[in-house]
């Protein structure tokens, strides 16, 4: 089997006596889907930034097509992060540029184009996300799933191996929750890039997984296609599957684990 485009090897996190993370590892295969699902404060949002470089781990490698990230310098750490884009919860989009200069911001720090050449980029990534005529628009212009792909286009403005989702759905009603899905996948489908997507939201894992990763603890319970997923005996997988309140699961075992997580992070 070919080498993984990502690996997280044994991976742990802590904030002073508590353990967010607990030897969590995984592989990210060239091309594929992978989604990492769990309720809320399971450790989801710690694993995205240890993988993108932002956390370091307390222990544990992340390794990107082969070369170790968690041991390179900040400035190659700062070239190898130019491999992969992000989108993050809130799209995150500077509020006082337009859309077409927020796609543009990586292309004037990472490159040394021209700026003919950014503003064709541009407007590339912006007709590759559905938002061709939104360039000259303010972010606060646009509905939230809107921004959503804006800051897709901006993810995607380096041409990266891999994009790195965060909650993609947060924040969006089911029709733009749908239409974000159908989104990565066309990009799947049409250039091959290689996704990790932070979730909580079993619909959009139906639609989009080729691979899932579930997490609850710091600690992975069940790991492969959503249907050996659904088959892991774990109860609080099938808790979580089945979205009933009895269980080992608590509402407010989850609520008091997500604000650990807030204050901790």
């Amino acid at each position: 089997m070919a080498e993984p485009l990502l690996l997280l090897d044994n991976v742990a996190k802590r904030f002073g006596s508590r353990e967010v993370l607990r030897g969590v590892s995984f592989e990210v295969r060239r091309g594929e889907t992978l989604c990492v699902l769990g309720p809320s404060g399971s450790g989801k949002s710690t694993v995205l930034k240890i993988a993108i470089g932002a956390l370091p781990p307390t222990a544990g490698r992340v390794v990107l097509d082969g070369a170790e990230l968690t041991a390179m310098s900040e400035r190659a750490r700062n070239h190898a992060r130019s491999r992969f884009g992000v989108l993050f919860q809130g799209a995150a989009l500077l509020q006082s540029l337009t859309v077409g200069e927020n796609v543009a911001l990586p292309l004037r720090q990472h490159t040394r184009l021209p700026r003919a050449a950014v503003a064709t980029i541009v407007k590339l990534k912006l007709e590759q996300v559905g938002l061709r005529d939104a360039e000259h628009l303010l972010p606060a212009e646009l509905s939230g799933g809107m921004q959503k792909r804006a800051g897709l286009a901006r993810a995607l403005a380096l041409d990266p191996d891999l994009v790195f989702y965060d909650e993609p759905s947060a924040g969006l009603d089911p029709v733009a929750v749908s239409a974000i899905d159908d989104l990565m996948n066309a990009l799947r489908d049409r250039t091959g890039i290689t996704s990790v997507v932070v979730t909580h939201v079993l619909a959009s894992v139906e639609r989009i997984a080729d691979r899932v990763v579930f997490l609850h603890e710091g600690r992975i319970l069940a790991a492969g296609s959503l249907a050996e997923i659904r088959d892991a005996p774990d109860p609080i997988v099938q808790q979580f599957l089945s979205g009933s309140i009895e269980g080992p699961l608590t509402v407010g075992q989850a609520r008091t684990e997500f604000y650990a997580d807030l204050l901790n992070l």
